[in-house]
């Protein structure tokens, strides 16, 4: 009897101790200027149960994790991802990040954004909360639209 995906990644035992310099290594090969996305070596890093929640969604689990992963994929042309700066205190990594995701149809979107990752003491991302503001940076590529959203976010909350 074969293994799932899944169950296959969970049972990887060449992981690298999570830290600083481990992120930012995985994550620099996982979005790179070469084209399209691949987390294919970082999936062993997440838990089973992995939460990952952003501005738009709520993930629970490695296999909605791992299709929400390739639906982006499938979405994007490309997607490239800098890491600006990362600290890490006990089990907690912070870091912020400027990602650039090229559509198929639409010009270059980049995103500002921060990650929180949760690591247990078994060396796994138990939970993932990326932190952006979506619509801001995507107006900001739409002429004119771009300055009336910014005018009307700090007339009624500025």
């Amino acid at each position: 009897m074969s293994q799932s995906e899944p169950d296959r990644i969970m049972d990887d035992t060449t992981k690298k101790q999570l830290n600083v310099d481990t992120v930012k290594e995985l994550w620099s090969t996982t979005y790179n200027t070469d084209g399209k996305p691949d987390w294919s070596h970082i999936f062993k890093y997440y838990h089973k149960d992995i939460i990952f929640q952003d501005t738009i969604q709520r993930i629970e689990g490695i296999e909605n994790f791992i299709a929400m992963c390739n639906r982006l994929t499938k979405r994007t042309k490309q997607l490239n991802m800098e890491i600006v700066s990362i600290v890490q205190n006990d089990n907690v990594i912070l870091f912020e990040w400027i990602m650039t995701m090229m559509f198929k149809k639409y010009p270059s979107t980049p995103l500002y954004g921060c990650t929180k990752l949760l690591i247990s003491d078994d060396n796994f991302i138990l939970e993932q909360r990326d932190y952006y503001d979506l619509w801001g940076d995507i107006f900001n590529n739409i002429p004119r639209f771009g300055k009336m959203y910014r005018r009307f976010i700090i007339k009624k909350f500025g």
